[in-house]
């Protein structure tokens, strides 16, 4: 069984909710490009601080 894993990393402070419909998007779109099901795609979504985020040699503010 192949199982598709989508890892994802994206700036702190999204809602909950957000992150649902990013998941969702991913897989669905997984899913149907791969020709899996649904059940068979795996998402993580790792949330990285403002401080950790690099942008043209600094931190990302706010």
């Amino acid at each position: 069984m192949h199982m598709p894993i989508i890892q994802v990393q994206v700036i702190e402070g999204r809602t909950d909710e957000q992150l649902s419909k990013l998941m969702e998007s991913l897989t669905n779109a997984a899913a149907e490009s791969l020709d899996v099901k649904k059940e068979q795609v795996r998402v993580l979504i790792q949330e990285v601080p403002n401080k950790h985020w690099g942008v043209g040699g600094k931190p990302k503010q706010g």
